[in-house]
C-alpha cells in the first residue's frame, strides 16, 4: 500500500511540474513592452527629422547672402567662405540628420513594409520621403551613399558605396513616379503619419512637385531629360495651393532648431544682410515687414529688448558683407548705428520662433518652377500667371508662422503692379523670387542659386576666404567620414574633385 502510495504521489508531484513549465519561457518578458515598433513611428521620426539643422545659418543662408553673422568660432563658415570641420563638424549637421539618422529609419520602414499589401500607402509613402531626403543629401555635398545606405544593420554592411549623384538621379526620377502611381485611396491610408494624415491626393502631389523640382535641377547638366521631367510632373498633378505645403509643423515636442538657436546662444549673433534688406526695399517688398526687426539703438544683445523692436520696414538696415567682428563696429558707426547689435535680424517672435514651421517643399516654390518652365517652353501655361500665383502664395504663405506675418490681399495686389513679370528679363525675375520665397529653406535656396545663377550677387569681399572662386559650391563631407569610412569616400573624392568648397556637383555645369 505504501509502494502504491508513493507512485501515486510521484505522478502527482511530475503533473504538478509539468504544469508549471507551462508559459515558464514568457516568466522574464515584460506583458507591457513593445515586441515590434509601428514602422509608421518610425517614418514620422524620420518626417520630423527632416527640419533643418541650425547649421543652415552658418553656411547655406550666408552663402546666397540672406543672413550673416559677424563672428567666427564654431558659427563660422558662409560668412568668411571657409570651411568649418574639426571637432565643430558643422559641415555634417546636415549629414548626420539627413544621412544618419532619416535614411536610417527609412531604410528600416521600407524593409518592413515592402510585402506587406496592408501597408502598401505607407511603404510607397517611405520610397517619396527618401527621394526628398537623397535629393537634398546630394545638392549638398554631391556622391553619397545611397543604393546601399542604411543597411548597416540589416544588411551589416557598415562602409556603404558612395554613388555617383548623376545615378541617384536616375533612381529619384524613377521611384517618384512609381511611388505616386501605386498609392491608393482603396488601401489602408496611414492617418497616422504627421505629414498629411494619410492624404492619399496630397502625397501624390507631393511626389509630383518634388519630381518637377528634380526635373528642373538638370536645366544646365541634361536639359532634354529635364523638359521630358517636368512634363511627367505636370502631367502626373502637382501641388495646387498651400494646403498641399511640405512642412514640418513643430510644436513643443520637437521644435524648430534654428529657432531654437536663434532664441538662445545665437540671439544676438546673426543679422540679415544688407544686400536681402535693399533688394526687398527697393522693390516695396511688403515681406520685409513680415521677416525683419531691428532693435534701435541697441548697443548690446541684452538692450534688444522688446521695447527697442522696431518692424518698421523704412527702418531696417541689412549688415553689409565682408565684416568680422573685429572691424564691423566702425562699419555700423559709419552707418549711423549705435553698434553692430543695431542692424536688422530675423523676427525670433515670428518667423524665428521655436515652434515655426519648417517648409520643405511649397506651392509657391512649385509655381516659380512652372513659370520658369514655362518660359522655357518645358510645359504649357503663361509664364506670368504662374509667377504671380509663386508670390501670391508665398506672401499667403507667411500668415502660417504668424497671424502678424500675413501680408494683406491690398499689398500683394501693389506689390505685384509695381514689379509685375517681364519676359525679356524672365528667368532673373522668377529665380530671384525663388529665392526670397526659399527664405530658410536652406538646402534649396542653395540648390537652385547655384543651378539658375540668380539672384545676381555681389561676391562676399571678406579676405580671408579658402574658396578659389566667388561662391561655395558644395559642402564638404564630415571628417568622421575618413574613420568610419575611409576607402569609399576616397573613392568618391578622386571621382567627383578634391573634399572642398569649390568642387562642384554634378548637375551644376
Amino acid at each position: 500500500m505504501k509502494k502504491i502510495s508513493l507512485t501515486l504521489g510521484l505522478f502527482v508531484l511530475l503533473g504538478w511540474m509539468s504544469s508549471c513549465e507551462k508559459g515558464f519561457d514568457q516568466l522574464n518578458l515584460n506583458p507591457t513592452a513593445a515586441t515590434s515598433l509601428n514602422p509608421v513611428f518610425t517614418f514620422n521620426n524620420a518626417i520630423i527629422n527632416t527640419s533643418f539643422p541650425g547649421s543652415i545659418i552658418i553656411f547655406e543662408e550666408p552663402i546666397v547672402q540672406q543672413m550673416f553673422s559677424p563672428n567666427s568660432g564654431i558659427i563660422a563658415g558662409g560668412n568668411y567662405n571657409i570651411d568649418n570641420r574639426g571637432s565643430a563638424g558643422v559641415n555634417a549637421q546636415l549629414w548626420q540628420r539627413y544621412y544618419r539618422d532619416n535614411m536610417r529609419y527609412l531604410i528600416d520602414g521600407l524593409a518592413k513594409t515592402k510585402t506587406d499589401a496592408n501597408r502598401s500607402n505607407l511603404y510607397n509613402m517611405m520610397r517619396i520621403w527618401k527621394a526628398y531626403v537623397s535629393m537634398v543629401l546630394t545638392d549638398t555635398y554631391g556622391d553619397v551613399p545611397y543604393s546601399e545606405a542604411g543597411l548597416g544593420y540589416l544588411g551589416n554592411n557598415l562602409t556603404p558605396k558612395y554613388d555617383t549623384q548623376e545615378s541617384i538621379y536616375t533612381d529619384i526620377l524613377k521611384e517618384l513616379p512609381e511611388a505616386a502611381a501605386a498609392l491608393d485611396a482603396s488601401k489602408p491610408t496611414e492617418a497616422g503619419e504627421v505629414m498629411y494624415g494619410g492624404d492619399i491626393v496630397k502625397w501624390k502631389k507631393l511626389a509630383y512637385s518634388i519630381l518637377l523640382r528634380a526635373g528642373m535641377r538638370l536645366s544646365k547638366v541634361n536639359p532634354t531629360l529635364a523638359q521630358s521631367t517636368v512634363q511627367k510632373a505636370v502631367a502626373g498633378g502637382v501641388m495646387q495651393s498651400n494646403a498641399d505645403n511640405c512642412a514640418v509643423r513643430n510644436n513643443a515636442n520637437f521644435q524648430n532648431t534654428v529657432g531654437t538657436t536663434l532664441n538662445s546662444t545665437e540671439a544676438a549673433n546673426y543679422y540679415l544682410t544688407g544686400f536681402f534688406v535693399n533688394y526687398l526695399k527697393a522693390t516695396a517688398d511688403p515681406r520685409l515687414q513680415s521677416i525683419a526687426v531691428r532693435y534701435v539703438g541697441a548697443k548690446s544683445g541684452p538692450e534688444q529688448t522688446a521695447a527697442k523692436a522696431n518692424r518698421d520696414p523704412t527702418v531696417q538696415i541689412g549688415m553689409p558683407l565682408g565684416f568680422d567682428n573685429g572691424t564691423i563696429p566702425a562699419q555700423a558707426k559709419t552707418d549711423g548705428l549705435a553698434s553692430f547689435y543695431d542692424y536688422s535680424q530675423l523676427d525670433r517672435t515670428r518667423m524665428g520662433k521655436f515652434d515655426a514651421p519648417c517648409f520643405l517643399v511649397t506651392y509657391a516654390q512649385t509655381q516659380l518652377l512652372l513659370a520658369e518652365a514655362a518660359q522655357r517652353n518645358w510645359t504649357t501655361g503663361n509664364p506670368a500667371d504662374f509667377y504671380t500665383a509663386g508670390v501670391t502664395a508665398h506672401m499667403k504663405q507667411l500668415g502660417d508662422y504668424d497671424a502678424t506675418s500675413l501680408v494683406s490681399d491690398a499689398n500683394i495686389t501693389a506689390y505685384l503692379q509695381k514689379n509685375p513679370y517681364v519676359a525679356a528679363s524672365g528667368l532673373e525675375l522668377i529665380n530671384t523670387q525663388y529665392w526670397v520665397a526659399s527664405f530658410l529653406n536652406g538646402p534649396e535656396v542653395f540648390a537652385n542659386f547655384r543651378r539658375s545663377d540668380f539672384p545676381v550677387l555681389t561676391p562676399n569681399p571678406y579676405p580671408g576666404k579658402e574658396i578659389k572662386g566667388n561662391f561655395i559650391n558644395r559642402l564638404s563631407y564630415p571628417d568622421f567620414e575618413q574613420s568610419v569610412n575611409q576607402a569609399k569616400r576616397q573613392e568618391a573624392v578622386t571621382r567627383q574633385g578634391p573634399d572642398d568648397l569649390d568642387t562642384k556637383v554634378w548637375w551644376d555645369k
